[in-house]
């Protein structure tokens, strides 16, 4: 494959992976690609999601060690789309308040890992990467607070399960990087 320009974001984590790439699809022109080098596991749904929602072509990833290579052409002008966060947020503290309520379902959107060491209690784990084929586990008759770690994967999931016509969604953020409330291990 023909690689026209090499972003080194190994050693960041989300949402930096996605910041780099996105201020290096400026400087490639249509129809080119972006190879995207990343150590954070969860850039591999990020990278997928972010092409998605912005009209790059994902080409798609493979590893090399510890390393995760993303792989994606840039859309023509007329084939982007501006990413715009979920319009439906809500903060930690609305969620905190919202825990007391029965009718609602977290859903943690980070990867396995992530989740395993630190996530709220009853959260339900549905990586992002796996969310499109999922999405059929969710009781759509509750509330969905989607979460992740800073508000941008759960706003790219809270957007795919409107789209399989979940209506009652909100993104929350800042998400658990700035969760002050009760947590659980697995």
């Amino acid at each position: 494959m023909n690689v026209n320009l090499v972003v080194d974001a190994k050693g960041l984590a989300c949402p930096m992976p996605i910041v780099k790439t996105k201020k290096a699809m400026d400087s490639i022109n249509a129809g080119e690609v972006m190879e995207v080098q990343a150590t954070d596991r969860g850039s591999l749904a990020d990278m997928k999601g972010w092409a998605k929602t912005t009209g790059h072509e994902y080409i798609g990833s493979k590893e090399e060690g510890e390393v995760l290579l993303h792989y994606v052409r840039k859309a023509n002008p007329e084939e982007v789309k501006e990413t715009k966060p979920y319009p439906k947020e809500m903060t930690n503290e609305k969620l905190e308040e919202a825990l007391e309520k029965d009718n609602i379902t977290i859903l943690d959107v980070r990867e396995p890992a992530e989740y395993s060491f630190s996530h709220i209690p009853g959260a339900v784990s549905i990586p992002l990467g796996e969310l499109e084929t999922r999405a059929g586990e969710l009781d759509d008759s509750k509330a969905i607070y989607v979460v992740c770690r800073t508000g941008n994967r759960s706003s790219m999931a809270a957007y795919t399960l409107e789209e399989k016509g979940f209506t009652n969604v909100q993104n929350v953020k800042p998400g658990m990087s700035g969760w002050n409330g009760p947590t659980e291990e697995k």
